[in-house]
């Protein structure tokens, strides 16, 4: 099962994004979308599994704040900012979280942690990022997809 994890998309789905979500099986997405159209957007081209961001306001009541999904295995717990994640993360292999617009692939505690950075606009001169995963029996490996911008 292929996976891509988004974050901070902030009111903006690249082209170049879109066509990395052509091929995948489901979006995880941690947060700042900022737009209902995103989420329609995304919808349309695989599962999508989404928590709610510091900015996304009223228009997104109905996103939950935190998520627990398993896919190919893998228990994934979605936050949008990681100093709001449970302290028991019992059964869960992978967290994702957004918000800090850095990306971060880290074990630790027999957990991956897991920011896609952020792949919206671009802020505080960083890169512009998000992961494709794949998961098999219980097993995942991620890729950072970095996505070339003009820099001016």
């Amino acid at each position: 099962m292929k996976i891509a994890i988004l974050s901070d998309t902030h009111g903006l789905l690249r082209p170049e994004v879109a066509e990395h979500l052509k091929t995948v099986d489901a979006i995880l997405h941690g947060g700042d979308i900022n737009k209902q159209s995103i989420v329609e957007e995304l919808q349309q081209y695989a599962p999508l599994y989404i928590v709610r961001g510091n900015n996304d306001k009223e228009w997104a009541e109905d996103i939950p704040h935190d998520l627990t999904v398993t896919l190919g295995g893998v228990t994934f717990f979605m936050v949008h900012n990681k100093k709001e994640v449970l302290k028991d993360l019992s059964g869960v292999d992978v967290v994702v979280f957004g918000h800090s617009h850095k990306y971060v692939q880290q074990e630790q505690d027999g957990i991956l942690w897991l920011n896609p950075g952020s792949c919206g606009p671009r802020r505080f001169h960083q890169e512009i990022t998000m992961m494709l995963a794949e998961v098999a029996d219980g097993r995942i490996t991620v890729d950072k997809i970095t996505i070339p911008h003009e820099t001016k």
